[in-house]
């Protein structure tokens, strides 16, 4: 047992681990400065879907003339997630940059950032719409909002874009990243969204950083909206990162892409009131009004087993 009476293995242990620290910059600035935490962000995005959609995200029932209490309460909680996660999130960058964050800064962006919500939840009703307007498995509205996935990706991501568009860094992609655990929809922050979009089954459906989409879009489960040959470099062999590499493919009005179809290239545009079939792997660019698919695969169909009489 060592002086402290703790094994003496554990602090040997300690001692090798401690050392890999210094050989790993950039995965070690808890050290130096607070980062946003995953639970308060989960926190973020839960008092967030709170305020879009009242009664639906939280246990608590709301009433019409409960409402205006219900927000005020909620916007207090949510304001006062954001002052700390965004202060941690500016404080880092701010610490990578040498520089200082002033608190009044942190409060005029949260107070742009609250502001913003009135936009979000403008464009989230028009999500649900055209999701019940393109599901005739819908029996209602509520529904939707209950039980859909595609509600609650689409929503975090569009207020996550905007933080996104306002500079702050690491929380956006948190965000989108703790709605991917949830509802298997991987969209990034800096895709941008415009009104009426429905993902129909979720399940699997990648939207990169550089991707715009549209009104009035559906994707199915499975599709990809990637990158195609993304490792371009500077004149010093740095990546080129963020919008600053259009990497991702873009989507005009009225695209429809159905289960498993791959989009690629920051070059690639799906023309307006165009069709992309399953499983199509495009890189270049359709007309308005295409319709994509892949030819039929040639099947083999043997009988199992003695035919039964007719």
């Amino acid at each position: 047992m060592s002086n402290h009476g703790r094994p003496e293995h554990l602090d040997r242990i300690a001692a090798r681990l401690r050392s890999t620290y210094d050989r790993a910059p950039g995965i070690n600035d808890s050290t130096a400065v607070a980062l946003p935490d995953r639970e308060s962000v989960g926190l973020l995005c839960r008092q967030l879907l709170s305020l879009l959609f009242p009664g639906f995200f939280s246990s608590e029932p709301v009433t019409g003339g409960q409402l205006d209490t219900y927000l005020r309460s909620h916007l207090s909680a949510l304001e006062s997630t954001l002052l700390e996660q965004v202060a941690r999130a500016l404080r880092f960058r701010a610490r990578q940059q040498g520089v200082e964050v002033a608190p009044a800064a942190v409060r005029d962006l949260v107070a742009e950032l609250l502001l913003d919500l009135v936009e979000v939840r403008e464009l989230v009703v028009t999500d649900v719409d055209w999701a019940f307007n393109n599901d005739p498995a819908a029996a209602e509205r509520e529904t939707v909002v209950l039980s859909y996935p595609s509600v609650e990706a689409v929503s975090v991501q569009r207020f996550a874009h905007r933080m996104y568009r306002r500079g702050v860094p690491v929380l956006p992609r948190m965000m989108t990243e703790y709605a991917h655990g949830r509802t298997g929809v991987d969209i990034h922050p800096g895709a941008a969204i415009d009104e009426s979009f429905f993902i129909d089954h979720c399940t699997g459906v990648v939207i990169g950083e550089t991707s715009r989409i549209g009104k009035k879009c559906v994707l199915y489960q499975g599709v990809g909206l990637v990158a195609w040959n993304p490792l371009a470099r500077d004149d010093k062999g740095e990546l080129t990162r963020g919008q600053a590499n259009k990497r991702h493919p873009d989507l005009q009005d009225h695209v429809t892409i159905y289960a498993g179809a791959t989009i690629l290239g920051g070059d690639t545009v799906i023309g307006h009131h165009s069709v992309v079939g399953g499983n199509v792997w495009l890189t270049h660019s359709v007309e308005p009004y295409s319709a994509v698919r892949a030819q039929d695969p040639g099947l083999v169909i043997k009988q199992r087993g003695p035919k039964k009489p007719a």
